[in-house]
């Protein structure tokens, strides 16, 4: 990802990323910070296995903090398309039907950060939803995969 690339979050992403982060500097960075000042009274700093831990614990989550800072001022904030769009999108819902299968399948289309394929959300990123971006109702998304392409056909966008 890019510094210039834009992160699409639903409000409910964005907002979740938000608590994290201030979860991270109010609560984790403290915490860290009486982990690391303990293990530097330990003592033996050479064998102080709990200092390199505790070393190990800031770094993530310095890092954790700057990534979540840099998603969020890069943030745009998608809503889920209305019943009168008749194209995919970034927030749209797609069902579609796979070609062979007997049963639709419904896609809520998210940008990457907020991608959980189980739970019905893709990302626009993806090789399905890349394929569906564009399309209206009617027409057919390929993914292309190893054993062969994948043809969905776009039942209803809301």
């Amino acid at each position: 990802m890019s510094s210039h690339d834009v992160v699409y979050l639903t409000q409910e992403g964005f907002d979740a990323l938000s608590e994290e982060l201030e979860y991270l500097k109010s609560v984790r960075r403290l915490e860290v910070a009486e982990r690391l000042h303990n293990a530097l009274g330990e003592g033996e700093l050479i064998e102080n296995a709990e200092l390199e831990i505790a070393r190990s614990e800031q770094a993530f989550v310095e890092g954790r903090i700057l990534d979540l800072e840099e998603r969020l001022r890069r943030a745009q904030i998608i809503s889920r398309n209305g019943p009168d769009s008749d194209v995919v999108g970034i927030g749209s819902t797609v069902t579609v039907r796979e070609r062979g299968e007997s049963e639709d399948e419904e896609y809520f289309v998210v940008g990457s950060s907020e991608a959980d394929p189980s739970n019905g959300r893709i990302s626009n990123e993806s090789p399905l939803g890349q394929a569906l971006i564009g399309k209206r109702v009617g027409n057919k998304a390929v993914v292309r995969a190893p054993d062969g392409d994948l043809v969905f056909d776009i039942k209803a966008i809301r």
